[in-house]
């Protein structure tokens, strides 16, 4: 599930925010300028892949040309949905898939890309099959999976580790008993970027599959009444409570952004022992973080199993890949320029080389040889593993539910790990918008 939010969350609220202070704020002109524009996250070192593509383009076709304008995660989520909602959207919409891409789907305004995936065969072809559920809705491919494939994972610094004497956790059992060990030690156990609320949900997306398998959220997907007061999603709901009662995570956790990575600096600064994040992370922290990464000191994992849990523990949660999708509105010559962009630009042979640079595995078949080449074979290859081998990938919830549902969601999962609601609360409020 990036600069934190290479994962993350399209949720596309406006917030209240007035059309035309948005667009003001944006600074990008609307889709009847004239060449092609293009809106995505800011942050190294992923922003820099992302530019370095737009840049080869323009060299190599001076005569269909891409504007970039890139925003910090919770800017853009504001600012893509209110040029949506407006019709002025940049012509090529940088997202998540899931349930935002539905909700601009049904508005028509986003374009129905699937006769050209079938004109351009080999296109499609090359990308990960998976790939595509989430750019597709009712059956049409909306979406143009690309960059990285993103499961969400248990990173854990290995002096730390072995400064206390423990050894990764192999269970839900073993996490909690690591708890005191670490704070007895002045160490957070985990850290946690709380403010941003979608790295608190990676913690819930992990307790229900474990608990009971994918079916419990799916039945929430599909919009079945009271499915969020499933006995599963009550028992995960109380034992991440558990875990903040616990001082689980680090003091001060619900003040800390993802955004600017200080969740991550926590853990390699030896300040935190584990932290639950995107495959993203890997780079930042080989980035960020001095030696900790060259010198071996990251640990990474998959969620462990819970004691007595249906859940099967290859399975994983986060971005199966990212999605650029065509404005609707976008002018002929525009959407030219953006087709010609998914057939030529898009992960071309620097870009491939360059998401591998920085610890990510592109969403790209036959790798294979390019990722165990590399300096970071061994996270590539977890990462590749973990991708390929998982029996269920999970969308994101947040990505998965529309805007509608997702928001209430945030805020509710905010407030449970504040201790403010209890598990039957949240259920209940997350039950009043189920289906919206």
């Amino acid at each position: 599930m990036e600069t934190p939010l290479s994962r993350r969350t399209v949720l596309g609220l406006a917030l209240g925010v007035p059309v035309s202070m948005a667009l003001a704020a944006c600074g990008t002109a609307g889709p009847g300028t004239g060449g092609a524009t293009y809106w995505y996250l800011n942050g190294q070192p992923q922003e820099g892949v992302r530019t370095g593509a737009v840049d080869r383009f323009n060299k190599a076709n001076p005569d269909s040309q891409i504007t970039p304008t890139t925003f910090q995660n919770d800017a853009y989520k504001t600012k893509i949905k209110t040029a949506i909602g407006a019709g002025q959207a940049p012509t090529v919409i940088w997202g998540w898939g899931g349930g935002t891409l539905r909700t601009y789907v049904k508005a028509g305004q986003v374009e129905d890309l699937t006769s050209w995936f079938d004109q351009n065969a080999a296109v499609k072809d090359r990308l990960f099959p998976t790939a595509f559920d989430a750019a597709t809705v009712d059956g049409r491919i909306y979406a143009m999976p690309c960059e990285a494939v993103q499961p969400i994972v248990l990173y854990y610094n290995k002096k730390v580790f072995a400064a206390v004497g423990a050894q990764p956790p192999q269970s839900w059992g073993d996490i909690m008993a690591l708890v005191p060990k670490f704070n007895a030690k002045g160490i957070a156990p985990f850290a946690l970027g709380g403010q941003s609320r979608w790295t608190n949900m990676m913690w819930l997306e992990f307790l229900f599959d474990r608990l009971g398998g994918p079916e419990v959220f799916q039945a929430i997907l599909a919009g079945e009444k009271n499915a969020w007061s499933n006995p599963v999603a009550i028992a995960a709901l109380t034992r991440v409570q558990d875990l903040v009662k616990a001082d689980g995570f680090i003091k001060g956790f619900s003040s800390i952004t993802a955004d600017s990575n200080a969740d991550q600096a926590l853990l390699y600064t030896g300040r935190a022992a584990m932290m639950l994040h995107g495959a993203w992370s890997y780079g930042i922290q080989q980035a960020n973080g001095g030696d900790f990464v060259p010198s071996g000191g990251l640990g990474f994992m998959n969620f462990p199993p819970i004691e007595g849990g249906k859940g099967d523990p290859s399975d994983t949660v986060g971005n199966p890949a990212q999605y650029l999708s065509i404005s609707s509105k976008a002018t002929a010559e525009q959407k030219t320029v953006a087709k010609k962009f998914f057939a030529t630009g898009v992960l071309d042979d620097e870009e491939v080389k360059q998401w591998i640079g920085t610890g990510g595995v592109p969403v790209l078949k036959g790798t294979q040889k390019l990722l165990a080449a590399d300096k970071n074979a061994e996270f590539l290859g977890f990462t590749y593993d973990i991708a390929s081998k998982a029996k269920n990938f999970a969308q994101s919830w947040d990505q998965a539910l529309s805007p509608t549902a997702a928001e209430p969601l945030l805020d509710n999962i905010a407030k449970l790990f504040q201790l403010s609601i209890s598990p039957q609360q949240f259920a209940d409020n997350l039950n009043a918008v189920i289906g919206q």
